[in-house]
């Protein structure tokens, strides 16, 4: 197997150098913000970040390319990092704390490009959580100072805490009644949103969540920490991996139930 560690190294430089940009601007009075052609916003801290990360990579990683929320595709080749410079970009301008940079490290493979290596860094919160193929999922200050990750063993749906982002994308999807039903069904509901239900479930203290509508740098990062600390990340088609525009996120023990809910349409 593939020794990452280098590239997981690199990611944690990278953050480093995102968070610093980013809490620098966190609730500044003076922030820019502007609006998209997709109507959602984006600051002058997002920018700036994706280019402090996109300057590094092309120092230590020239042959790499790099796909990022801001900018787009930038190379070729069988290994592409995807950059979220702030996941949570209406929290960052409100001054709410759960925004996170996302970084991760894509490998070409069986199925297209997969996640080898993930950092998500929400500096505002004082977390960072990472991973790597085969070497597992594991929370904290640093990769010398760490916890690691796994997901939790609950394995009854009434017993659950389920988590999601909001109610407006079940229903342009026709899934708001399964939604519900769901909600109904499991123990706790809680609408943390962005990054935060993905870390929650690769901790263990949520059991599932779900997002009907991503782009894959909202979960490249997310994905490999949730497989790497024993839980299933797949589309709300079932398929394996970041691919499919949503995402559901599970400890693997109550994700065919968790798909089956949110497939209902009536």
């Amino acid at each position: 197997m593939p020794d990452y560690l280098d590239d997981l190294r690199l990611a944690h430089v990278l953050a480093d150098a995102a968070d610093a940009a980013t809490m620098d601007r966190f609730k500044a009075l003076d922030l820019k913000v502007e609006t998209k052609p997709d109507m959602t916003p984006v600051s002058e801290a997002d920018k700036a970040a994706e280019e402090l990360i996109r300057g590094q990579l092309s120092r230590a990683r020239p042959r790499d390319a790099v796909l990022g929320e801001e900018y787009g595709i930038e190379g070729t080749g069988p290994r592409r990092w995807v950059v979220d410079p702030i996941d949570g970009t209406k929290n960052y301008v409100r001054g709410v704390p759960v925004w996170a940079t996302l970084i991760s490290l894509m490998e070409a493979g069986e199925g297209g490009y997969q996640p080898v290596v993930g950092v998500v860094s929400a500096p505002a919160l004082g977390r960072r959580w990472w991973a790597a193929k085969g070497y597992g999922a594991f929370s904290g200050r640093s990769l010398s100072s760490a916890t690691r990750l796994h997901v939790s063993r609950v394995s009854k749906l009434s017993d659950a805490s389920f988590a999601y982002s909001s109610l407006s994308g079940w229903e342009e999807r026709g899934n708001l009644n399964g939604f519900l039903d769901l909600t109904r069904d499991v123990w706790r509901t809680r609408a943390y949103g962005d990054f935060w239900p993905y870390m929650m479930v690769a901790e263990g203290s949520i059991d599932l969540c779900a997002e009907p509508e991503l782009s894959l740098w909202d979960m490249a990062a997310n994905a490999i920490v949730v497989t790497e600390a024993g839980g299933t990340f797949t589309g709300l088609d079932g398929r394996p991996g970041p691919h499919s525009g949503n995402a559901a996120a599970s400890n693997g023990l109550l994700h065919d139930e968790l798909l089956s809910y949110l497939d209902r349409r009536y």
